[in-house]
């Protein structure tokens, strides 16, 4: 990673980069258009990152003054474990800095923050056609096998 690139918490000032890249980052997904996500959705997700009661956190990635990348995570009980465990549900790259290992860095920063938490384990899902994606990840974190289900009610 550049040494220029650094990662932080997010901050409240960060909105108006940050929000191009979660659009980014849910066009990726398939939401976006008549599929985007309702306004509501993304305005409660920005308001967690900055409540002390939801276990929602950010991450971004800076280039000199400009937010260039994403994490969003989230600490939960496990009902196998004892201490609670992180997902790592959103991670996104601006396509003009892809390539210089900055969302191996947030991963990273996901990890410290859960250990510092507590927290005995961090897992995530990614589609099984994002390729460039599983790259990483089989660099960083164990495939273990299970398939996510999942019913929308």
């Amino acid at each position: 990673m550049p040494k220029d690139i650094i990662i932080r918490p997010i901050q409240r000032e960060d909105y108006a980069q940050w929000r191009p890249l979660w659009d980014g980052y849910n066009a990726f997904y398939g939401r976006e258009g008549e599929t985007a996500l309702a306004e509501n959705i993304t305005d409660a997700t920005w308001a967690r990152f900055f409540s002390a009661e939801e276990p929602v956190h950010a991450f971004v990635a800076v280039d000199g003054n400009t937010v260039v990348a994403l994490v969003h995570c989230l600490f939960h009980r496990s009902t196998t474990r004892l201490h609670d465990v992180c997902y790592l549900q959103d991670l996104f790259t601006a396509p003009s800095h892809r390539g210089q290992r900055i969302a191996q860095h947030l991963i990273e920063a996901v990890y410290t923050a859960a250990r510092a938490d507590g927290s005995s384990r961090v897992y995530w899902t990614t589609q099984i056609g994002n390729v460039s994606g599983r790259a990483l990840y089989d660099k960083v974190a164990s495939h273990t096998g299970f398939i996510i289900y999942s019913k929308e009610l």
